[in-house]
Formats: structure tokens, sequence, C-alpha cells
């Protein structure tokens, strides 16, 4: 391991706020629940910035939302100062993703509602609103409404707002993911000469992301984790000298290291549910176009062998952009995965090397024996006699594993797939999913 990269050790200051096995699921019939979040501990300590990364699916907000008391945990315990959190914890802020700004106030007015809200006096709610903005770089932009401003401006008035109440700790969930490049490269650069300059009136900041660069860069301290539920996979310490450089090779180990450990596959069950029960399977939400343009380039290298992080730089893809795909090539038997690299397999090159229509043939192929839901989907249309089903068949069955907002996507992605290998398709009006007739006339066993 290198010595920017150490697993956590305990710091001598007492943790602002802990978490203790917390945990969140969702009471289903019976005696089964869906799992959002498996029992976790996490501390947030002074003078560190905390950064959470995670791809979609494994919690990062509910964490955040659980941590600052906006969310009460299913079990388990939140302590702020070792007392435990009953509600809304009142010292701490939170900057989100959208800027969330009134637009019938100015950016003086925006930045002073939650001292207005706390019964602050307008001289004071001024006087700490005009220091807060020229702190962030707003001076003059006083009276300035909101629709007037661009995106990053917009955010730093968020900012200003946060930090106004002057936080012990100051909440972030991904807030650069709404800007362009260079507005969020420059809103990080300035967030952490705040930080460094000890112009930030808060003790700590705890950022979530699924940018990995992005934490890297920001963060004293990171947390990584799975999903299916959520879970803590590692937990570190960043011993790198800031500013740091994205082209210093041990920053490159360290976003490479994350990668591993995103790309490892967990070995506990998804779910807390009688001992007989069996994890469901997940679809990765990805599309057979971007798996056949991850098999391309694959193909083309002499090793078909690439590594994920180094893969994702080239083609300026995220968390969210890219593993979705790979982990979807490796459930199709295209790829396989190790140690955060990705590499094409026999079955990959067939797909490769095939036409249009005996790709399609291929992808059927894979999907009806490595995809649950899919086989699931066509295997119960072909015993209806007129070949269709409601959504609601296949939603009670996916709900009883699932959140409701991952039940629909499950369909979603389901659907995509179906369409793409031609074993099913799906009437959006009348709420069904069918098998056409020509696609029965084809497949006379259906």
């Amino acid at each position: 391991m290198s010595e920017a990269l150490v697993a956590i050790r305990l710091p001598m200051a007492d943790p602002l706020i802990e978490a203790r096995q917390v945990e969140k699921y969702y009471a289903q019939e019976g005696d089964t629940r869906i799992q959002v979040i498996a029992p976790t501990d996490l501390a947030v300590y002074p003078d560190e910035i905390l950064a959470v990364l995670g791809p979609s699916g494994s919690g990062k907000s509910t964490l955040l939302r659980m941590l600052t008391g906006l969310s009460v945990p299913s079990a388990g315990a939140v302590l702020w100062h070792g007392q435990p959190v009953t509600g809304p914890c009142e010292n701490v802020s939170i900057v989100f993703q959208s800027f969330a700004l009134f637009p019938w106030l100015t950016v003086l007015e925006n930045v002073e509602a939650p001292l207005k809200a706390r019964g602050v006096s307008a001289d004071e709610r001024r006087t700490r609103g005009l220091k807060i903005l020229d702190t962030v770089g707003l001076d003059g932009f006083e009276s300035a409404y909101p629709k007037e401003l661009s995106g990053g401006m917009k955010q730093r008035v968020g900012f200003a707002r946060a930090l106004v109440v002057e936080p012990e700790v100051l909440f972030m969930d991904e807030p650069f993911s709404a800007l362009d490049v260079l507005t969020a490269e420059n809103l990080r650069g300035e967030l952490l000469d705040l930080w460094s300059d000890r112009k930030l009136p808060t003790r700590a900041v705890f950022i979530v992301t699924h940018n990995i660069e992005e934490a890297v860069l920001l963060a004293d301290r990171i947390v990584v984790l799975g999903k299916n539920p959520g879970r803590i996979r590692t937990d570190f310490r960043v011993e790198l000298s800031r500013p740091r450089d994205r082209k210093n090779p041990v920053f490159e180990q360290i976003v490479d290291h994350v990668y591993k450990v995103l790309t490892r596959q967990d070995e506990v069950p998804a779910m807390t549910m009688p001992a007989a029960a069996a994890k469901y399977q997940m679809l990765p939400h990805a599309r057979p176009g971007g798996v056949s343009g991850l098999l391309e380039i694959l193909a083309d290298n002499d090793t078909g062998r690439e590594d994920i992080y180094k893969l994702a730089d080239e083609l300026a893809f995220e968390i969210d952009d890219l593993l979705p795909t790979v982990e979807a090539a490796a459930m199709l038997g295209y790829v396989k995965v190790s140690e955060g690299d990705v590499e094409i397999t026999h079955e990959g090159r067939a797909f490769v090397e095939a036409d249009i229509l005996e790709r399609k043939q291929l992808f059927r192929n894979a999907a009806l024996e490595h995809a649950v839901l899919i086989r699931q989907i066509t295997r119960s249309l072909e015993k209806k006699a007129n070949h269709r089903l409601g959504d609601e068949f296949f939603h009670d069955v996916l709900d009883e594993h699932f959140t409701e907002s991952e039940t629909l996507l499950q369909l979603e992605t389901a659907i995509v797939w179906g369409r793409y290998a031609e074993l099913f398709d799906h009437d959006a009006q009348g709420n069904q999913f069918f098998i056409a007739e020509e696609a029965v006339a084809v497949n006379p066993e259906s």
C-alpha cells in the first residue's frame, strides 16, 4: 500500500458526528424487507474533508440524510457530540446538486434566508450575508436575482447560504455534478483554497460524489460504498499534499485503487430476508449499444484488456457512465473483471465479429442464459395464450426485492434489452409487456 494511501486510523479528536450500526430498510409483506444500507459504522472528525464515493444505488445520499437527521435510521443510532440525534441537526448545512434558490429573492436575501428563519436580526443578517458573499467571490452581486446568474454563480450562492450559519459540518451532495467541467473545476479549487486558508466557517466537510478524481483532489479521507445494499468497502486517508496533481503517479495509483474496490464483487447477501431467501439479481442500467462499444474498444486492443481507470479517463466517463456498462458486459459473459481491469472473453470477441443480426441473436442467447429478469419476462409471456402481461405482474415480483424507484429502473432496462434482443416489446399506453406476432412466428415454441 502506498504511503499516500493508508488504512483509516482513529484520530485523537472525538468525532463530531458518529453513526453506529445505522441501517436503512423498507419493510415488505411478511417478514421480508428491502435493505438500502446495511449496518454501517462511520464517523466524521474535525479538520477533515471526508468524501463518500459510490455508484448509483449505493445509498450515498441516504447516508448523508441520516447523518444530518433528515432521515431516521431503521436501526442503529446517529450521535452528535456523543448525544443521540432525534431530528434535523441544527449545526449542519447542506449544499445540494440543484441550486434550489428562491427566484423571487435577491442573492443577499437568499443567503440571509436561513438566518431569518432562525430569528437573527436584520442588521446582523446583512452583516453576515455580505461577509460570506465576499468570501465566496460574489461581492457586487448582492442585488441580482438568480435568473441573472450563471450556473457556477448560483452554486456559489448555495455555498454562501450554507456557510452563513457557520455550521460545524458542511454537507455537500454532489454539488458540482450539475455544472460544466470548467466551472466545476474552478469551484473545487476555490473550495480548497478557502479550506486551506481557514476561511470556511466550518470544522469539517462531508461531500458525496460519484466522481473519483474529485474525491482524490478534495478529500483527506475517502469512504467507498458498494451497492445493493450500500455498505462500506474501504475507508482510507489520502496523505497527499495540496494542491494535488492528476498526473502524479501516486494520484493515479489512488484512483486506480478506488476502481478496483468498486469493481470487486461483494460476497455478502444483499438483503435482510429469511435465511432461505437468495439475493435477487439486479440488471445493470446499461444499453446494448454501450456494451457493443465497450467490446469494440477492447477488441481493438492487442491484449483485449484495459485498465478501467485509464479507459474511463480516455473516454471522460465517471463511475455511473462506465461501471454499469462493464457490469452488463460481465453479466452477459462478454468480459471478465479482475483487479480493476476488464478483459474481453471469447464470447465477447464473437459478438464483435458478428454482423448486426448475428449480434442480436448472440445477445438474445446471453440475456436468456444470464439475466434472470429477462428470462422471467420472456418465459412468462410465452406461457400466456395471447403473449401479453400487465406491468403490475412484473412490478410486484421486483417490488419484493427493490425500492420503488429501482423497480421502475429495472423494468426500463429490461424493456431496452428485450427490444434489442427481439424477445419482447412493451406497450406504454396499455402498460403491458408482449411478444409480437412476428416474433412468435420466428420462435414457434413461444
